[in-house]
C-alpha cells in the first residue's frame, strides 16, 4: 500500500469510525453519508500500487480508482467508504494496520467499524443493529444502553471485522455494528440508517438528517418489486 499525508488533521483525541465497502454497501453508504453531512475533509489517502482487475469499457478498459481516504472534523476521524477493499490478505492487514497508527498518531479514544449483517429474518423495513466489541466489559456497557449484541457466534471477514481484531491487539476499545439485510447483492440503505441511529446514541453527537437514505431505499425496494 501506498500512503500519501496530505496535511495534519487538527484533531484531539478522536473518535475514529472506519470501514469499507460490504455486502449491501452498508459500509460505503454510512461512511459516505458521514462525510457528506459533516463536510469532512482529506487529510491523508491509501492506494494500492498495483491493480487487483481492470473496467471493460466496452473495446477498451480503465484502471480503477482503488483508493481510500482518511477525513477529520471536530474530533472525529472518518476511515473508508468509496468502492472495494483491498484484494490480497497482506494488503488488507497493511491498511488495518495503517489505520491503527493513526489512531496511536492522534490519541485516538476508540474506533467504530459497521457493515451488513445478513439474516433471513423477515425485516419488513426495521432491520436491527447488531454490535459486537473488544472485550465483555465494554459489551456489558452496553448492553445497559440497550443495545443488542450479535445473536450467535461467526466470523467477520474482510477490513470491517477485522479492524477490531487489530484494535484489540494494539489495546484500543473498539465497537463493531452491523445492520440487518436480507438481500447483500441490494444496497441497503435501511441497515445504513439503522447503524447511524446507533451510532448516534453511542457517541452522543448527530451525524445529520437520514431522510435522502430514506427515499432511496424505497426506490430500490421499488426497483426490486417491479
Amino acid at each position: 500500500m501506498d500512503f500519501d499525508q496530505k496535511e495534519e488533521p487538527n484533531v484531539e483525541k478522536p473518535i475514529i469510525i472506519a470501514a469499507m465497502q460490504d455486502m449491501g454497501n452498508v459500509g460505503s453508504i454510512v461512511v459516505n453519508f458521514i462525510n457528506d453531512s459533516l463536510k469532512t475533509r482529506t487529510f491523508r489517502i491509501a492506494k494500492t500500487p498495483f491493480p487487483t482487475y481492470v473496467v471493460d469499457r466496452g473495446g477498451y478498459i480503465d484502471l480503477p480508482n482503488e483508493s481510500w481516504e482518511y477525513k477529520f472534523t471536530e474530533d472525529l476521524i472518518i476511515f473508508g467508504g468509496g468502492k472495494g477493499q483491498p484484494q490480497s490478505t497482506s494488503e488488507l492487514n497493511e491498511l488495518c494496520q495503517d489505520v491503527i497508527d493513526v489512531a496511536k498518531k492522534y490519541s485516538a479514544k476508540f474506533i467504530y467499524t459497521l457493515g451488513g449483517f445478513h439474516t433471513n429474518r423477515y425485516l419488513d423495513k426495521n432491520p436491527k443493529t447488531f454490535i459486537t466489541t473488544t472485550d465483555i466489559e465494554l459489551t456489558r456497557q452496553m448492553e445497559r444502553l440497550d443495545v443488542e449484541t450479535t445473536p450467535q457466534k461467526s466470523i467477520i471477514t474482510g477490513f470491517n471485522g477485522l479492524i477490531l481484531g487489530f484494535a484489540k491487539q494494539n489495546s484500543i476499545q473498539g465497537i463493531g455494528m452491523y445492520g440487518e439485510l436480507n438481500e447483500p447483492e441490494i444496497p441497503q440503505y435501511r441497515a445504513a440508517i439503522s447503524i447511524i441511529k446507533t451510532l448516534e446514541k453511542l457517541t452522543y453527537r448527530k451525524f445529520g438528517d437520514t431522510s435522502q437514505l430514506e427515499a432511496m431505499a424505497q426506490e430500490i425496494e421499488r426497483k426490486f418489486k417491479n
